[in-house]
């Protein structure tokens, strides 16, 4: 009984099920930011109908992300004082800048200009509303920024010095924090892959109305962009993550051979990419795995004859730097999440791939088989894509903060010694109890709401004027 109420595990439990639930709204509102402010300039520069009433549609559903996203983000807040006090205090003077950048900077300057773009329609010049839009989508992505920038902190701390008399770490160089190798390579690769997801979203809700022969005019094309935006953003996310891989090798190379179950050092063709691999209960040793020759090598360091370090190997150093301990992260955790996320994102871009052969308008095979008895399976596959990019997304965060145990600083600050010391078990599980019981009802909630607006599909546009013939503009997207 007492290791159900250890504070340290059902802390760790509630921080992961708050933030996985949290990090859902996350890339659906970077992403759809994006989405929204190219259809209204395409609308803006076309003037058809049809990228007006998508603009609309995609708008609520951003809008009803957006806001359940901030209901849940400041949990987070209180997360830091509430059972992870130790922790505040070691990295506070150092997370406070970003912090505040973050939210007195580009969360206010994102949340101002939707506003404005929420009351502006019928009081704003197109132009100008345009760009409050646009406005939104730069402020969504500098938020992410700061806050990416952080959590690089807490991979590969720079930029500070250790008080020791304060016991924590005291910020140094802002410079060097914000440009964190770490946050340069992660950065690019999670705004790809909001983007994927986002295109996920939208070739889900489109090939559900095409299923249906609904709103043909405006879901053929919103499955188009969204078969692009998937094939494009996947692509960069593919080769931003490369260079994250190699920055992940030179900071935490125990993450990278956990993600591979590597247990020995290995060069060359014994460094290998592990496709599948059983290793012992205790986690020290290989029992059975497939193996691609060379390809490990080459991701780890760009050569065919580098070398990977081993987990034995670098417990063994840790050992010698740290102390007595066992600094690996939960292998089967961190090998699987990493797979996990490469699967499904890669199988999100096969998917997109696939659609785009078979919507192409001389397309002869993808005419019989979207007409033939396949088209039932075909447009579940597509209705699906949502919730590939979504979980692989998911996973890859599960990997970024799973591989980095048993640090919460890595170097500097183990995760045992972050919690409060002062919060009991029983505390910390009715607290759990209650997030999970409250999170349970927004996601039935959010879950509805996302349903019913995409089910119902975009509005009709008013009627023009019986005078002037020019239709007159909603006054906002609800």
């Amino acid at each position: 009984m007492n290791e159900w109420l250890d504070p340290l595990l059902l802390s760790r439990w509630q921080f992961g099920l708050t933030t996985v639930y949290h990090f859902l709204f996350v890339p659906i509102t970077i992403g759809m930011a994006l989405t929204v402010a190219l259809f209204q300039t395409a609308w803006v520069r076309t003037n058809k109908e049809k990228y007006l009433q998508l603009t609309k549609f995609f708008g609520k559903l951003f809008l009803i992300n957006f806001a359940m996203g901030v209901v849940t983000g400041i949990v987070q807040e209180f997360q830091f004082g509430m059972n992870w006090s130790d922790y505040s205090r070691f990295v506070g003077d150092v997370f406070g800048a970003p912090l505040a950048m973050e939210g007195l900077l580009a969360f206010f300057f994102e949340a101002t200009f939707i506003g404005l773009w929420i009351f502006g329609w019928d009081k704003l010049p197109r132009g100008l509303h345009l760009a409050t839009i646009w406005a939104t989508a730069v402020g969504s992505i500098l938020s992410a920024y700061f806050i990416i920038a952080a959590n690089a902190f807490m991979q590969n701390p720079v930029g500070y010095d250790i008080n020791e008399a304060k016991g924590r770490a005291e910020l140094t160089d802002i410079w060097a924090l914000l440009t964190n190798k770490v946050a340069l390579a992660a950065f690019p690769h999670t705004i790809f892959a909001c983007f994927m997801v986002a295109a996920g979203l939208i070739v889900t809700v489109a090939a559900w109305h095409l299923s249906r022969n609904q709103h043909l005019d405006t879901m053929r094309p919103a499955l188009k962009f969204g078969l692009w935006m998937m094939m494009i953003a996947g692509a960069l996310t593919v080769l931003s993550g490369d260079s994250l891989g190699l920055a992940m090798v030179q900071t935490q190379p125990m993450k990278m051979a956990a993600a591979e179950a590597m247990y020995t050092t290995s060069t060359g063709a014994d460094a290998s990419f592990s496709v599948f691999t059983l290793g012992t209960p205790d986690g020290v040793s290989e029992l059975f795995s497939i193996r691609i020759p060379y390809l490990l090598s080459f991701l780890s360091t760009h050569t065919f004859n580098g070398t990977v370090e081993g987990i034995n190997d670098l417990q063994a150093q840790y050992v010698q730097l740290y102390g007595p301990g066992d600094y690996t992260p939960t292998i089967w955790v961190t090998y699987w999440a990493f797979r996990w996320m490469i699967g499904l994102g890669l199988l999100h871009i096969v998917v997109a791939f696939v659609g785009l052969v078979l919507t192409r308008r001389k397309s002869a095979l993808g005419a019989r088989l979207l007409a033939g008895r396949w088209s039932r399976w075909i447009w579940k596959a597509a209705i699906w894509s949502f919730p590939l990019s979504l979980g692989a997304m998911i996973m890859g965060w599960v990997f970024t903060e799973m591989g980095r145990q048993p640090w919460l600083v890595f170097g500097l600050l183990k995760t045992a010694d972050g919690v409060s010391p002062n919060v009991s078990g029983l505390e910390v599980l009715i607290s759990l109890i209650a997030f999970t019981l409250i999170y349970g009802t927004l996601a039935v909630v959010e879950f509805k709401l996302i349903k019913k607006a995409a089910q119902k599909g975009p509005d009709d546009l008013p009627e023009p004027h019986p005078e002037t013939g020019v239709r007159r503009q909603e006054t906002t997207v609800y």
